[in-house]
C-alpha cells in the first residue's frame, strides 16, 4: 500500500492522466480542466491531430512535451512544466500502439521517470484476448523494477485494479497502487453511473507517498480523468508485493505470448 504523506510534506509532483475519447470534440472542457487544476504534468490518450492542435495552446505553460497524434485511437500527448532530460517513444508489442518513457528533473533537481502507455483492450471487435495488453503492462513493469529509481507508471491500462493480471504486474514491478485501501476511484464508463470501473491508473514506485488522489469531472469522454499529488520521499518504505519464482515464470510466459501473438 502507498503510504499517505503528512500535512507538512510539500507536493513534489501533481499529475493528471485522461482518456479523452478521440471522437469527443469538446476540446475546451479538457483544456479548462488542465488550466483550473494546473498539474505539473499531464498525459492524454486517444488523441488525434485535432486534439494535438487544440492542446498546443498550453505550450507556453508546458514547454516540454511529447506529441504522438494518431487517428487509430492510440494517440498520446504528454506535457510537462518540468524539464525533460531524456525521452523515448516505444512500440513494445504493436507497431501502431506507442508508449513513452520520460525522465524529468524536478525544481529541486531530483529526477523522476514516467512510463506512459495505453495498451489494446480485450474486446470482440478489436482484440479478443488480453494477451497483448498483459504483455505490454508486464514489460513496462519489468523495466520499472530494473530501473530501481523514482518512477511512475500512468495510463489507461484497460484493466481493472483488482484483476489477476494487475496483481501480477504489481508483484513484477514493485509498484504501489494508491487506490488500495482508499477506494475504487472509478474512471469508466463516465456516461453510465451504474457501470463504472477503475481503468485509468497511476502507479508509484516505493519512493513516493500520496497526498491526494482524485477522479476529475467529466470532460465529454467515456472516461473521467484522474489526478494525483505525490511526495517524493527517498526514505519512504511502502509495502510491496513480492514476486516469487512462479510469478516471474508466468510473467515471462505472458510476455512471450504477447510478443508472438
Amino acid at each position: 500500500m502507498v503510504k499517505s504523506a503528512n500535512k507538512h510534506q510539500k507536493t513534489s509532483l501533481h499529475l493528471l492522466v485522461g482518456n479523452v475519447y478521440q471522437f469527443n470534440k469538446n476540446y475546451q472542457k479538457t483544456i479548462r480542466l488542465i488550466q483550473n487544476i494546473s498539474p505539473d504534468i499531464f498525459m492524454l490518450v486517444e488523441t488525434d491531430q485535432f486534439w494535438a492542435n487544440e492542446v498546443s495552446a498550453l505550450k507556453n505553460e508546458y514547454p516540454y512535451h511529447i506529441e504522438i497524434p494518431l487517428d487509430n485511437t492510440y494517440g498520446l500527448l504528454f506535457y510537462s512544466k518540468f524539464k525533460i532530460t531524456n525521452q523515448s517513444i516505444n512500440y513494445l508489442i504493436n507497431e501502431d500502439i506507442p508508449s513513452i518513457i520520460v525522465d524529468m528533473e524536478l525544481p529541486d533537481q531530483r529526477k523522476v521517470r514516467v512510463y506512459g502507455l495505453h495498451p489494446t483492450p480485450p474486446v470482440p471487435w478489436e482484440n479478443t484476448h488480453s494477451t497483448e495488453r498483459d504483455a505490454e503492462i508486464l514489460i513496462v513493469g519489468k523495466l520499472a523494477k530494473a530501473y530501481g529509481k523514482p518512477s511512475i507508471i500512468i495510463g489507461d491500462l484497460n484493466d481493472v485494479a483488482w484483476s489477476y493480471a494487475n496483481d501480477l504486474f504489481l508483484k513484477i514491478s514493485g509498484m504501489g497502487d494508491p487506490r488500495r485501501g482508499r477506494g475504487m476511484y472509478s474512471t469508466f464508463h463516465a456516461k453510465y453511473p451504474w457501470l463504472r470501473w477503475p481503468l485509468d491508473h497511476i502507479f508509484l514506485s516505493p519512493h513516493f507517498k500520496l497526498k491526494k488522489l482524485k477522479v476529475q469531472p467529466n470532460v465529454g469522454s467515456d472516461h473521467f480523468p484522474i489526478s494525483a499529488q505525490v511526495v517524493l520521499d527517498l526514505e519512504n518504505e511502502n509495502e510491496q508485493f513480492e514476486a516469487d519464482q512462479e510469478d516471474k515464470k508466468e510473467a515471462m510466459e505472458k510476455i512471450a505470448r504477447g510478443v508472438n501473438f
